[in-house]
């Protein structure tokens, strides 16, 4: 009997797709970045691919139109081929994808079927802690962040990094809950932030880390200190800190090597 063609369909219990996502990640080289992994993937549109009632892949699909994830377990090109020229009326209009070094599978398609391409974010593995000369305020310390101080920490975040206020107040207010946000303050003031995220079911064995600095407190080495306080922690509970940080920020990139951090992979932004 002649195999039925591939079925697309929207998938919203995102639990029918757990096997699928872990195959994806058995195949991937290194941790992927947390935030796209478990802060941005959720909130997109997931589609599964069934041949003859069975699902075989799937991919997801942002707001924007592009791919953060494909898989397909005959790693057949085609349908990609297929999804991009808009054959599919079931699925958005594609523009375009997001994917890392470390997925090379997705990565060799995307490659094959965009124009053109720049690279989005570095991702960081901890190589070694080295001691640098940077200047180390003895008035630091580093406190976990109670839920009183929820609306300061976003203000802070507002102020110095900039996200829609409601995505923050949510995203801290979950941080805080799991005791993962820790600020710095300076008589009174917070001046940093920083985040030990754990992974709950993917990656176990890692945490990702991220740091926000008062700009006024910029260059003093703050950023580096908080890195290093975060990646002690992490040691301690015996995980494995990664972090990333876009490819313009060049301050954020000199902070994680004086960390001890290395990269040698890359979030690459596709573009039809």
């Amino acid at each position: 009997m002649r195999d039925k063609m591939i079925e697309i369909n929207v998938i919203t219990e995102l639990d029918n797709l757990k096997s699928l996502k872990s195959e994806y990640l058995e195949k991937t080289t290194a941790p992927l970045d947390g935030m796209w992994l478990c802060g941005f993937l959720p909130l997109t549109s997931h589609f599964g691919f069934q041949k003859n009632s069975e699902l075989i892949g799937y991919c997801c699909i942002n707001d924007e139109g592009n791919l953060l994830q494909f898989y397909l377990r005959n790693s057949d090109s085609s349908l990609l081929t297929k999804m991009i020229t808009g054959k599919y009326r079931q699925l958005p209009k594609i523009k375009g994808a997001f994917v890392s070094t470390a997925e090379p599978d997705f990565l060799s398609h995307c490659f094959d079927h965009f124009s053109s391409f720049k690279v989005n974010a570095l991702m960081y593995q901890l190589n070694e802690v080295t001691q640098t000369s940077a200047n180390i305020d003895d008035s630091w310390t580093l406190k976990t962040v109670e839920p009183e101080n929820l609306s300061e920490a976003v203000e802070f975040a507002l102020r110095n990094m900039g996200a829609p206020e409601d995505w923050l107040t949510q995203y801290f207010s979950n941080l805080i809950q799991r005791q993962e946000l820790f600020g710095c303050w300076l008589d009174g003031e917070l001046i940093g932030t920083g985040e030990n995220r754990k992974f709950d079911d993917v990656q176990l064995g890692y945490t990702d880390i991220g740091v926000i600095v008062d700009q006024r407190q910029r260059g003093k080495g703050l950023a580096t200190w908080i890195l290093r306080q975060l990646v002690q922690q992490a040691v301690e509970k015996g995980l494995k800190p990664i972090c990333s940080t876009e490819r313009d920020n060049i301050g954020a990139q000199k902070a994680i090597t004086r960390a001890g951090f290395i990269s040698r992979n890359r979030i690459i932004q596709f573009m039809v």
